[in-house]
């Protein structure tokens, strides 16, 4: 269902035919590099928040970056609250594993984190735990209606500091 909505979501910008589908999970950052076969940092993964008042945001990093708690909570003024999966389908209509910015319900905001910025390209989902599409950052800024760039993950050289 999700795929769908994903697919619909692209072909009314002429971009359908880059979406790509796998025969394969590619539900988790190291799945979906295997399906591609890029480098597990290259895959956009996005991560679903509720603020305070119930309001869910969206957040798409490098797959090796993790959420700063710190840099969270300055930003948004709360601690980080991830959403269950249950919620997740409510509130952003796609399911866990192929979360993504597109085709999503109204009302929910969309972040870019910086850490994605190392990259020319890199591999969202596409609404479905065995989907991905290759897209460039003004492409990723552009179709994922983001709001802004922000800077609230650390990379694993940071957490070793």
């Amino acid at each position: 269902m999700s795929i769908e909505k994903g697919r619909a979501y692209f072909r009314q910008f002429g971009l359908e035919d880059r979406v790509r589908e796998f025969d394969v999970s590619s539900a988790t950052v190291e799945l979906a590099a295997q399906a591609l076969g890029v480098e597990g940092a290259r895959i956009a993964k996005t991560l679903s928040f509720k603020l305070p008042e119930e309001k869910p945001i969206l957040i798409l990093a490098a797959g090796d970056a993790r959420i700063d708690n710190h840099k969270y909570k300055e930003k948004f003024h709360a601690k980080a609250k991830m959403l269950t999966p249950d919620e997740v389908l409510h509130f952003i209509g796609h399911p866990i594993g192929g979360v993504c910015p597109f085709g999503i319900n109204d009302g929910v905001d969309v972040y870019l984190d910086e850490s994605l910025k190392r990259f020319e390209t890199v591999f969202p989902a596409v609404g479905s735990a065995s989907s991905a599409i290759e897209l460039n950052l003004d492409e990723l800024y552009r179709y994922s209606n983001a709001l802004e760039w922000i800077d609230v993950c650390k990379l694993p050289e940071e957490t070793l500091s």
